[in-house]
């Protein structure tokens, strides 16, 4: 069985599957919580589309069996294509030798992305809520080390500390202080070695005009940043801070 055995999908159709990848695998049904089974190359199958988008059977074989040879890698692949869909339609052939995530499939990194980028380039508006639903978010795959994994993982994990920053720098704008500092202090828990993110905390302090916590914070830091890397941190946060002390 190919995909094309499979009965065809109406493109109009509203999305029937939600694919979630930030925080663990799981494909559901609709909006419920229900999942459906999907066997370990399956999943497999399924994230390298969601995330690299179409690719030719012989691309995706190569990358999910890189250690068989290309006839084993182009059967398991067949197998994994049969388990999938006996399960769910997920996977269509849009031209011939190329495979692609249906259209009913919604994916949570695709929805995160297109987010992401609003964020970045809307304005203030809207910024609280943003920042809640960045809070606690999981990462990509969690487990998987996979070399086309790591690597979208690291870009996620780029992309919402950006956001964070951002944000938090907005909300100080419209000093929204509490959400601000959330922000910046997710940025921290993310990346305890981040730089820019203990800037973001120390700009709300000052901001608030809370001196000292402004400069326990900078010293909390640097003395991280010596015991973990030996270094210190930059001139431009020395200078941050050195400026705010009273004469």
């Amino acid at each position: 069985m190919t995909v094309t055995d499979c009965p065809a999908v109406r493109e109009d159709a509203p999305p029937a599957l939600r694919l979630r990848l930030l925080g663990g695998f799981h494909l559901g049904e609709g909006d419920g919580d229900g999942q459906v089974g999907v066997s370990s190359s399956g999943q497999q199958l399924l994230a390298l589309l969601g995330l690299h988008g179409p690719a030719t059977r012989s691309v995706l074989a190569g990358t999910l069996w890189p250690d068989v040879t290309e006839e084993r890698a182009r059967a398991c692949l067949r197998t994994a294509i049969w388990r999938l869909n006996a399960a769910s339609s997920a996977v269509i052939d849009p031209r011939p030798g190329v495979l692609a995530l249906s259209r009913r499939v919604r994916m949570d990194v695709q929805d995160f992305t297109v987010t992401a980028h609003h964020m970045l380039a809307a304005s203030a508006e809207g910024t609280g809520a943003a920042c809640a639903s960045l809070m606690g978010m999981g990462e990509l795959l969690p487990g998987w080390c996979q070399d086309w994994v790591v690597f979208e993982r690291e870009r996620l994990h780029q992309l919402r500390l950006h956001v964070l920053e951002a944000l938090s720098a907005r909300l100080v704008a419209r000093e929204q202080y509490a959400p601000a500092l959330e922000a910046a202090l997710e940025c921290t828990r993310i990346d305890p070695l981040r730089e820019s993110a203990h800037r973001a905390v120390v700009t709300v302090h000052l901001a608030e005009n809370n001196l000292a916590e402004a400069v326990r914070h900078f010293k909390a830091f640097r003395g991280l940043l010596r015991t973990e890397l030996g270094i210190e941190p930059s001139e431009q946060f020395r200078t941050m801070v050195r400026r705010a002390l009273p004469e």
